[in-house]
């Protein structure tokens, strides 16, 4: 009895074991790969705009997560003297391990509103492929948990563009 009684505790916490083992790899697995040396911040989501600092040197930079709610609009915005470095954002809660908004091809800010909870990565970084000089550049991001809405022109004033060719039917004789 006692020796099942092992037996069974045994299978038990090797089952825990691989188990918990298996939820840290598949953390690890959605973290797009990092470079030698950078380090992850942790982020809250702003009440207020939040503005970053950093510097691309390559094996001492800086990566952030920002965790965001469904129904959060966000705009962030990224900045570089150098023309050699960019921003890419990945969506960890995603299996697709590309960006969805990088500043080489997207422009330099992302205006988004989020469809589910998630945690995005945002990675500063200095382009390896194009010929520069140093060994990395100073940028700045700026996290907007507020922005402003689309401005929209009234009903009014769609109306009074100016005169055109054709008057408008009245809703009367339709």
């Amino acid at each position: 009895m006692k020796s099942t009684l092992l037996g069974m505790s045994l299978t038990i916490s090797a089952l825990f074991g691989a188990s918990a083992a298996l939820a840290q790899s598949d953390t690890q697995q959605q973290l797009p790969q990092l470079d030698r040396g950078e380090k992850i911040e942790k982020l809250g989501f702003p009440a207020v705009l939040e503005k970053l600092t950093g510097w691309t040197k390559f094996g001492k930079g800086k990566v952030y997560t920002l965790p965001l709610k469904k129904g959060q609009h966000v705009r962030i915005t990224f900045s570089s003297k150098s023309k050699y470095t960019f921003m890419a954002i990945f969506d960890l809660s995603s299996n697709d391990d590309e960006s969805f908004f990088g500043t080489d091809e997207d422009g330099n800010t992302a205006d988004v509103a989020v469809n589910q909870d998630t945690t995005w990565l945002i990675k500063p970084y200095y382009s390896r492929v194009t010929r520069r000089r140093g060994l990395g550049a100073p940028y700045e991001i700026l996290i907007d948990p507020n922005p402003p809405a689309a401005q929209q022109a009234p009903a009014d004033q769609q109306k009074d563009q100016g005169p055109t060719l054709f008057p408008p039917r009245s809703k009367q004789g339709q």
